[in-house]
């Protein structure tokens, strides 16, 4: 079986998995980090949105094979303390309701941040178009978002 080095979060990690294993599952099952979630394992839902080397890709889709050297953000590596404005925004916004999906909700909204700072309700709609809720939170996941870029604050995953 192949060693990977994966740098996580800011950390390197090794793991002996195969080569084809879906990087939401060594995050999960060999790393203990349970804050991606398993959807729908077809990359269409968003739950297991996680960052790799700043972009949002889909882990269950991903092999670890694939990841090389690009760093890996999970939503534990957004802000270890919860002081990501996304993750204050969510809880000012009351977003979550069962709260399955807001994980990868809330590693896309990052990433858009990221690239828009101030973006607009289209701009909203478009990147986060590829992100389900079941529980059709969609008008406090914008206004979170929108939340979030008026705070002004660093919007980077923590180091």
């Amino acid at each position: 079986m192949p060693t990977y080095t994966l740098k996580v979060n800011g950390q390197a990690r090794t793991l002996d998995v195969p080569a084809d294993t879906p990087l939401l599952w060594a995050l999960r099952d060999n790393l203990n980090l349970v804050g991606t979630k398993y959807g729908c394992g077809l990359g269409l839902c968003g739950a297991c949105t996680v960052h790799l080397n700043g972009a949002p890709v889909r882990s269950c889709q991903t092999p670890v094979s694939a990841v090389g050297s690009m760093p890996v953000t999970t939503i534990e590596g957004l802000d270890p303390a919860g002081a990501h404005p996304l993750q204050q925004a969510w809880c000012e916004h009351d977003v979550p309701q069962c709260g399955y999906c807001q994980a990868g909700q809330i590693m896309t909204a990052a990433a858009l941040l990221k690239q828009t700072s101030s973006p607009s309700d289209a701009d909203i709609d478009a990147a986060m178009a590829g992100n389900l809720c079941r529980c059709g939170t969609y008008v406090r996941i914008r206004a979170a978002i929108k939340g979030a870029a008026a705070m002004g604050k660093p919007l980077e995953a923590a180091k």
